[in-house]
């Protein structure tokens, strides 16, 4: 196992971070659980394995997690691990509830104090809320009575929003981001992940092989990887093209089975910072044009063609419909566009008014796209 400096924190952390979203599941009735002696044992070998890192969050498992999370830290594993969890921003209805929380999650947990505390999944809409319910003065009460050690947050909205955030305060411990060489100029991008470096702020980052879809490769993307002389798996390369950036400390991996830990470990054994040739790079920039040549509609997801007047969600619509054709994965989009049609947001509503045409900036034929993913559903 590879380990980094967390920043200026004063202690090492393992590159690789265990995160507790996709733990090994069972059915107890019509229900599904957490498989718990399987996950505790999945995790306890991971942290066997010299991985130091453990995230988990309020929602996960359907609140499941940071219960099964506390047990697998009996024994002596508690303090083997730097901890962290994440305040649920969208539960927060006043501003006492981010106390009660905390001292809910901690209970859950059965630990006196947990390492890191994220604001979870912010956007612009919950960054406001948090500002306007003092979110620092809780950050900082919360670290001065020792519940937790650092403050943090993890985002998921535009570069700008994360930028704006990031020096909103100066006291983050981290902040966690979506980054794989396939987003690397979405959501915070890597200008975002470049100004965190600057700031003395580290890069915890989730989603590195995008939810499992960077790990089977359609099989034109299989193909240049076979042929590459650097002899990397797909979940490799995902991993070395975020590892290669000296701003992030801990690479996040849901693992849910023996094999996928194994595998993690021993990959993250050879990972280092720097540690991509320049051919490497060229070659990720390969991959992400050859993903990104499959997507049939060049949206941007800009939105300017909403709100439609028959309330079809246009953006939506092709973002489903490209990620389906772009990871060969037409089950997901069929489950995604019947979501859609269930709240009448799909394509079949359209009537062609042309209101959305006039508004695309990339000048696409909207309706023809649309006609033709409502008959087709990939």
């Amino acid at each position: 196992m590879q380990y980094v400096p967390f920043g200026s924190l004063g202690f090492d952390v393992s590159r690789l971070g265990f995160g507790c979203m996709r733990l090994p599941t069972a059915k107890d009735g019509d229900k599904t659980v957490i498989d718990r002696p399987r996950a505790i044992a999945l995790l306890r070998r991971g942290i066997d394995g010299g991985i130091t890192y453990v995230d988990t969050a309020y929602p996960y498992h359907g609140g499941e997690s940071e219960i099964v999370t506390g047990l697998a830290l009996k024994n002596g594993y508690r303090e083997k691990v730097t901890l962290t969890t994440k305040l649920p921003v969208w539960a927060v209805k006043e501003e006492k509830d981010m106390n009660r929380l905390l001292d809910e999650q901690l209970k859950k947990l059965d630990v006196p104090y947990v390492d890191f505390y994220l604001l979870h999944a912010l956007d612009k809409e919950r960054i406001e809320k948090l500002k306007a319910f003092h979110y620092k003065d809780f950050c900082t009460q919360a670290i001065q009575d020792g519940r937790i050690k650092h403050a943090g947050f993890s985002f998921h909205d535009d570069k700008q929003t994360f930028l704006d955030f990031l020096h909103d305060w100066d006291q983050w411990g981290l902040a966690q981001i979506q980054f794989n060489y396939l987003d690397d100029q979405e959501q915070a991008t890597v200008e975002g992940l470049r100004e965190a470096g600057r700031c003395g702020v580290p890069i915890v980052v989730m989603e590195p092989l995008r939810g499992g879809a960077l790990a089977n490769p359609p099989a034109n993307v299989r193909k240049m990887m076979e042929e590459n002389p650097t002899k990397r798996s797909a979940v490799e390369w995902a991993f070395a093209y975020v590892a290669d950036f000296p701003e992030v400390a801990t690479i996040l991996s849901g693992m849910s089975t023996e094999d996928q830990l194994e595998d993690n470990l021993s990959i993250f054994h050879r990972l280092t910072v720097n540690g991509m040739s320049e051919e490497d790079r060229q070659f990720a920039v390969q991959l992400k044009e050859a993903y990104l040549s499959r997507m049939p509609v060049k949206c941007t997801g800009c939105e300017y063609c909403q709100p439609c007047p028959q309330d079809v969600h246009i953006p939506d619509i092709f973002s489903a419909y490209n990620n389906a054709k772009m990871f060969d994965q037409p089950d997901r989009f069929a489950n995604r566009y019947q979501e859609l049609q269930s709240k009448n947001w799909d394509a079949s509503r359209c009537v062609q008014c042309g209101a959305c045409e006039s508004a695309c900036p990339q000048h696409l034929p909207i309706i023809d796209w649309l006609q033709r993913i409502d008959q087709e559903r990939v």
